[in-house]
């Protein structure tokens, strides 16, 4: 076993598959996005050169823009209603609370049922004749509201589903890295006499930061490249208030057959993505520089 492991060609034959299944599974349909994004297709005729012009009209629709707009402010709310929560349940469930197995299971239930599912009962809860909010809102004195109709309350309405279903996905993982912090480390804080306030922000948080930026990532990324909860909730409606880049892209190819557009809208997901990915290192590589 150990001169297998000390063997550099062992390593290729195991890598190699993997990375070959990789390739064809990742970069090769960015690859063929990105050719059709320099086409001008409709997915079945004659497919014509244009070049950038794609992208061209990309900065010139109002949709698109929109759709840019609507993911980046989905990515800062599920930052501050994701990770924020997280993080205060993953500091008390690690400070061994009574029932810390119950609640650390209850919190992660969301994140096993199916975004279609979850998407199929926020309709329900939203539903403006017989939902679940608008009777609470009611039996209150207040007046409903068509929640994922209404222009004003569409993309509010749209986050909350996504925050609930994955608060407990980051609190696990924020709990696992508070829980990799030796104990002992603890006990000096509290001879020195800190209390659980200071150990927290000066002890647990300062040590968990790469768990903090894997979490971070992950929030920001499937923000930015969200399509299946929006698409079973509004499919981008009303007026594309809701709309995200993954959802129009979506129309363009499959409803409008505009391949050439679609795949533009893709590869701007891709760079977005990659941007506040490398975004994310360059500040928590600076954080620890400082540090």
């Amino acid at each position: 076993m150990q001169k297998m492991l000390g063997n550099k060609k062992a390593y290729w034959i195991f890598v190699i598959p993997a990375f070959v299944i990789y390739l064809v599974m990742a970069f090769v349909p960015i690859a063929m996005s990105g050719y059709y994004s320099t086409m001008q297709w409709d997915g079945i005729g004659e497919k014509i050169f244009i070049g950038i012009d794609n992208y061209l009209k990309l900065i010139k629709n109002e949709a698109f823009l929109l759709s840019a707009r609507n993911s980046l402010i989905l990515a800062i709310a599920s930052i501050i209603g994701q990770l924020i929560p997280a993080l205060f349940f993953a500091l008390v469930l690690a400070r061994k609370v009574k029932g810390e197995k119950v609640y650390r299971t209850i919190y992660f239930i969301p994140v096993l049922l199916s975004t279609v599912v979850i998407g199929q009962l926020f309709l329900k809860i939203y539903n403006p004749d017989y939902g679940a909010l608008n009777a609470l809102l009611q039996s209150f004195g207040f007046q409903g509201q068509d929640w994922l109709g209404d222009k004003r309350f569409v993309l509010a309405s749209s986050l909350f589903p996504i925050v609930w279903q994955y608060i407990g996905y980051h609190m696990l993982i924020l709990y696992t890295g508070i829980k990799s912090v030796p104990a002992d480390i603890y006990e000096a804080a509290q001879i020195d006499g800190a209390n659980e306030r200071q150990m927290a922000f000066h002890v647990t948080i300062p040590l968990i930061k790469s768990t903090m930026k894997v979490s971070l990532t992950f929030a920001v990324i499937g923000s930015l490249k969200l399509f299946d909860l929006i698409w079973v909730l509004t499919k981008g409606g009303p007026l594309h208030a809701s709309e995200v880049p993954s959802t129009l892209m979506y129309t363009s190819i499959f409803s409008r057959m505009e391949y050439g557009m679609g795949s533009a809208m893709a590869i701007f997901i891709v760079l977005e993505c990659l941007f506040f990915y490398f975004l994310i290192e360059k500040c928590f590589k600076v954080e620890n520089i400082t540090y």
